[in-house]
């Protein structure tokens, strides 16, 4: 008997009963699709923000404040200040440096109020992070020198402000904290990045936030600085060369670094990791239902042979040896489990697409995990369905055709 007669005999035998023959495929169905889906959320998840980092150019560097316990009171003191800039432009193998300066704030226009971050920097900013203006301009060196109160704003901040944003918006002026500022600029949309819109924001020469948001001791200090390296080749030595001048800056001679430098490599190289090993957990977690799913098969074929006892028995009497009887029972056990694992690929992939909808983002069904899933799904019908197909093709012909 070759595979297309078992397999024919097979949904004959399944289609006796549609309805418990579903139910068995439920486990298959719910496994495979969740399956599907939580990896298709976490490939469509790692590959936004694969993209977002690199969008922003394998050149970036970033420094960030760190502590130190050695630290021997230099002007570093475990912060950033805005003075720590000044000699990375010095280096060689450097293009651009931003120190960046961020605070909350309440933005007004007339009787449209908003909630918003507003980042102080300089020109070099917009190069760096590849930020083009839709309308309007960026600010100028001159601007920064002068403490000028001018911004350029994210879309969505010009949006709430200005409802549909257009050439009106320049030149206007919006309240931020209660100080006049001038628009000169609308930022051309970035989306979002997870629940973060990137386009909430607005941008201000670094000096002006400087001297009318910051306070006390946190006066001349920055978030980060921004650097961009002339290559990807010189990413490393330009590493080492703001290292050894940040030391040199900060006065710390032998002692622990009080800042932290990292590059768009190590960023993305970090939230691959965390993005892969999230998958593979919700993948495993989705698995068990595969191997819920694959012990009701078992159960059901155990039941199958039961009710089919003296159809064993007169098989056998006529002849069928055990290899047909064993194969034809665990046909019908891959069968259900194969016909479960497409059912559960369909219902994964339209499940995955409404939930990337929802949660902004693009999913990626690869062939890959669609291939992994109804393979594993017809290993899970031929492991359950070994020994019910045994306990069929071992039963004795008299007894079975004595069985009621």
């Amino acid at each position: 008997m070759n595979v297309v007669e078992l397999l024919k005999i097979s949904l004959r035998s399944l289609t006796v009963n549609l309805m418990r023959s579903f139910l068995t495929m439920l486990g298959i169905i719910i496994g495979v699709a969740t399956v599907i889906a939580m990896i298709s959320i976490g490939e469509g998840t790692s590959n936004q923000v694969t993209s977002q980092i690199q969008s922003l150019g394998l050149n970036l560097i970033t420094i960030t404040a760190g502590t130190s316990s050695a630290s021997t009171g230099g002007s570093g003191g475990g912060t950033l200040q805005i003075s720590d800039s000044e000699p990375l432009t010095q280096i060689n193998t450097v293009k651009y440096v931003a120190p960046v300066m961020q605070a909350n704030t309440q933005v007004k226009n007339g009787a449209n109020i908003t909630s918003t971050s507003i980042i102080g920097t300089n020109p070099s900013y917009a190069d760096i992070k590849s930020w083009e203006t839709d309308i309007g301009r960026f600010f100028t060196e001159d601007e920064v020198t002068d403490k000028a109160k001018v911004v350029v704003l994210g879309s969505t901040t010009a949006e709430n402000l200005f409802g549909k944003a257009g050439f009106d918006a320049i030149g206007s002026l919006i309240n931020i904290n209660n100080i006049p500022f001038r628009v000169i600029g609308i930022l051309q949309s970035k989306g979002s990045s997870g629940s973060m819109d990137m386009d909430d924001t607005i941008i201000a020469p670094i000096t002006t936030v400087q001297s009318r948001f910051q306070v006390g001791n946190s006066k001349n200090a920055v978030r980060q600085i921004l650097v961009e390296s002339k290559s990807p080749d010189s990413i490393k030595s330009t590493i080492a060369l703001i290292e050894y001048t940040m030391r040199q800056s900060h006065k710390l001679g032998q002692g622990e670094d009080d800042f932290k430098v990292r590059s768009q490599e190590d960023v993305l190289s970090s939230a691959e990791s965390v993005t892969n090993t999230l998958t593979l957990f919700l993948g495993g977690i989705a698995a068990i239902s595969l191997l819920v799913g694959g012990i009701g098969i078992m159960n059901i074929m155990l039941v199958s042979v039961t009710e089919r006892t003296r159809e064993i028995g007169i098989r056998k009497a006529i002849g069928a040896p055990e290899g047909t009887i064993m194969s034809q029972f665990l046909m019908e056990s891959v069968t259900l489990a194969i016909l479960g694992g497409v059912i559960g690929v369909l219902l994964g992939f339209g499940g995955s697409k409404f939930v990337g909808h929802l949660m902004t983002i693009q999913t990626a069904v690869s062939m890959n995990s669609v291939l992994l899933a109804v393979g594993f799904s017809g290993c899970i019908g031929i492991v359950f369905g070994v020994f019910p197909a045994r306990k069929a093709a071992r039963l004795d012909p008299i007894e079975a055709l004595r069985y009621e």
